[in-house]
């Protein structure tokens, strides 16, 4: 392994994302139980993103301008429905004294949402992770240094 790729996926993960978030504000108002089923269905989140890079999807947008364009615009339609849901909040980090009960299906779906919908894993899996992949290779996965 390239220290660029090195220092740069330490960057990237060093980084808090809403998953981070989201697993810290499940913990700190629902308990430590809330937090471990947070990280679990955010962990869960990330599969599809990895799943599609390992198939082959960041070739796909590589080649074809449509499905790039697609998947940006889908982007940015998340970005602007969190952008208008955090305008039409009442308050900003408002603190309810009293949380309201959710089952742990409830918390997996939502950390699930977050980090599937989550640009910056987009980003890392479908832009910067195949950049250190050689097209020539024959086995990627089997790599070992």
């Amino acid at each position: 392994m390239s220290i660029e790729f090195l220092i740069t996926s330490l960057i990237v993960v060093a980084s808090p994302g809403t998953g981070v978030l989201y697993t810290l504000a499940a913990g700190l108002s629902r308990g430590s139980r809330a937090s471990v089923v947070a990280a679990f269905g955010c962990t869960l989140g990330i599969v599809p993103h990895m799943a599609a890079a390992v198939m082959g999807l960041a070739a796909l947008l590589h080649t074809s301008a449509l499905a790039f364009h697609t998947l940006k615009y889908l982007g940015v339609a998340y970005l602007l429905y969190m952008a208008w849901n955090a305008l039409k909040e009442q308050g900003a980090l408002r603190v309810e004294r009293v949380v309201g009960a959710r089952s742990a299906v409830q918390v997996i779906t939502s950390a699930i949402l977050i980090n599937i919908l989550n640009p910056k894993l987009s980003i890392f899996f479908f832009a910067f992770l195949p950049q250190f992949v050689s097209a020539q290779e024959t086995h990627p996965l089997a790599r070992s240094s």
